[in-house]
């Protein structure tokens, strides 16, 4: 048993070290854009948590999914919380150290966790079939390549191994129990693994320990193993779709963010009052952006929060009318550049300029295509805004590398000239009403 213990503790520390090691990375990696302050009413910010990150509220536009979801992120949440048991057995050397505590209720409890278990079993069968199957649109669009549909398998199929582990564990216990086995006490029917166990009644207490002890030890090696998938994975919205949803805007969607620092510029040029005068040290390094280093942390926190689900694309106009933009494609690009420039930091020790940059992932013929609709922004369930990136994107272009459209630029010079698109002067623009 004290062998067992000591193999439990090695394997819990060194998972939770990797994990937080990744975690540190991470955070190291949206920590390098630049400094945003966040205002605004804090209790619309819990509240848009609740609603939208713990309630799945824009999930529920569609029902089936939505439902499907709810059982997963129940399961995910729930039956974890048997993970605490699981662990401070692992660590004591108990077994079902809560029973005595909660004796009344523990067969209640663990026979909930067993309902969702095989909701979390059907649900993730429902969404193979509905990605491999049955090719949701969204789910084989260009930039879904082989990780990212490998990526979200994997994740379904693990989550189903995890639950028929917990099953398999609870029903060889039960059957246990009905043979009355030292070590294993009386805890009560549970709802599902009571009925399977009468089909394992017949095997020995020595193969029924067996598989009871396999399954323990699969499962929670299973669960340490997924912890410590999730930050390569896209899945690590589960931890980061909470603080991106509470420092998502709250400004209302209409309203663009404004460059303040050439604001007292193009106010002069417009020959309206300037308000304050420009402070040179204000300058930002780049107008807009041009790699992740220029975009803002929260920028960089929503590219990891993306679930990859694909609702922002299937909203976007662009992208139905046969565009190659991809407001997904652009939350997938900035985290790739991002996990690159991460890799060469652990390499060099601090960013060693590589010659590229976010525009090498993400192509102008993308930016272009953006109306500014805001439809894959009200789409988000967890209030990621693509256009937010794209724009900064576009400034850059335009303010910086002077790429722009030749049809732009009359527009350009008409308001540089006219202050207005249209290429009239001021005391012309109301020559049109002679006719009326």
């Amino acid at each position: 048993m004290l062998l067992a213990q000591i193999l439990f503790v090695a394997l819990l520390v060194t998972a939770i070290t990797r994990f937080s090691r990744m975690v540190r990375k991470i955070r190291r990696n949206i920590l390098l854009g630049r400094d945003e302050r966040i205002s605004g009413d804090r209790w619309q910010r819990w509240k848009n948590v609740l609603l939208l990150a713990f309630g799945q509220k824009k999930m529920f536009r569609n029902w089936i999914p939505a439902v499907l979801h709810l059982f997963v992120y129940l399961g995910f949440i729930i039956i974890n919380i048997e993970i605490v048991e699981i662990i401070l057995d692992g660590v004591l050397g108990t077994h079902r150290l809560f029973l005595p505590y909660l004796r009344g209720v523990y067969p209640v409890f663990i026979s909930a966790f067993e309902v969702l278990a095989v909701l979390v079993i059907v649900a993730c069968a429902v969404f193979l079939i509905r990605r491999n199957i049955l090719h949701v649109k969204r789910f084989t669009q260009p930039e879904m390549t082989r990780w990212p549909r490998q990526d979200a398998n994997n994740i379904l199929i693990f989550e189903i191994i995890l639950m028929l582990l917990f099953l398999t564990m609870n029903t060889s216990d039960q059957a246990l129990q009905m043979h009355h086995a030292p070590h294993y006490v009386h805890t009560g029917r549970f709802l599902i693994s009571y009925q399977l166990a009468q089909e394992f009644s017949h095997l020995s207490n020595g193969s029924l320990m067996a598989l009871e002890r396999g399954a323990w030890w699969l499962h929670i090696a299973g669960v340490l193993f997924f912890l410590n998938y999730l930050p390569y994975s896209k899945h690590f919205h589960i931890l980061l779709a909470f603080p991106n949803t509470y420092y998502a805007s709250l400004d209302p969607k209409s309203r663009m963010p404004v460059m303040e620092s050439i604001v007292p510029e193009v106010r002069n040029m417009l020959g309206l009052p300037v308000e304050s005068a420009s402070d040179s040290s204000s300058m930002p390094a780049h107008f807009g952006a041009r790699d992740v280093f220029d975009l803002s942390w929260r920028h960089l926190l929503a590219a990891y929060s993306c679930t990859e689900c694909g609702r922002c694309t299937a909203a976007c106009p662009a992208n139905q009318t046969g565009k190659k933009l991809s407001p997904r494609k652009i939350m997938m690009d900035t985290r790739d550049r991002l996990e690159e420039v991460g890799r060469n930091i652990d390499q060099h020790g601090q960013f060693v300029d590589d010659g590229k940059s976010l525009l090498n992932y993400i192509s102008e013929e993308e930016l272009r295509a953006c109306t500014t609709c805001q439809a894959c922004v009200e789409e988000c369930p967890v209030s990621i805004s693509p256009l937010a990136i794209i724009l900064e994107l576009r400034r850059y272009l335009v303010m910086e590398a002077a790429q722009t459209p030749q049809d732009w630029n009359a527009m350009f010079t008409s308001i540089e000239n006219n202050g207005a698109p249209w290429a009239f002067p001021p005391d012309q623009r109301d020559q049109w009403t002679a006719s009326l």
